[in-house]
């Protein structure tokens, strides 16, 4: 679950995104402030729009920001005073995790990719990464799909050169963290990370 805030740029709009979804494919339901957007086929609840949000609440930060009691309180006041009911799990589960490489061979059809199946506590992923120092054994920072990186990019699903990717293992530049090096690489964490635990 992500939660965009940028009243600047887009104006006062809460935004909160579950998923993605393409415009052929949603269901836009707005009530006075109070948009949910759903999939047109499954009904199922994938993104929540208030307008005007600063008259529930505060918001704090811009840009991608984090999805606090504060915040969910303003959303509940949103719904209720606009007569709805929000039809979308709040809870907000680390999309950034310690993640443990079990294997990582070289892709079939890129010299310079590897395919890893990296374990992120509540399961095990395959992920494409295309550091130089990436390998068995090592625990990673791992960004999984919905997270937003402080580029803005968002972490999707994807096929790379033929091989499915579930998230991506970051470096500490990726990561907008302090005194990054400069070269190409992969953030390894110490051995004693706890795989699953949240790192951002």
């Amino acid at each position: 679950m992500n939660a965009f805030y940028n009243k600047k740029g887009i104006g006062d709009v809460l935004l909160l995104v579950k998923e993605q979804v393409g415009i052929d494919d949603r269901f836009v339901e707005q009530h006075g402030d109070f948009v949910q957007i759903s999939k047109r086929e499954s009904g199922e609840v994938v993104g929540i729009n208030v307008l005007n949000a600063s008259n529930y609440g505060t918001i704090d930060g811009e840009g991608a920001i984090d999805l606090t009691e504060e915040l969910q309180t303003l959303l509940k006041k949103a719904a209720k005073e606009n007569g709805q009911v929000i039809k979308l799990d709040l809870e907000q589960k680390p999309l950034f995790v310690v993640g443990y490489i079990d294997a990582c061979e070289q892709h079939t059809n890129a010299d310079k990719l590897s395919v890893c199946r990296v374990n992120i506590g509540d399961e095990t992923v395959q992920i494409v990464c295309g550091a130089p120092n990436v390998k068995a054994g090592q625990k990673v920072v791992v960004a999984k799909v919905g997270a937003v990186m402080p580029s803005g990019m968002v972490i999707k699903e994807a096929k790379l050169r033929g091989e499915e990717s579930y998230g991506m293992i970051c470096s500490a530049k990726e990561l907008g963290l302090q005194d990054a090096p400069s070269e190409k690489g992969i953030l390894v964490l110490p051995e004693d990370s706890v795989v699953g635990s949240a790192f951002l």
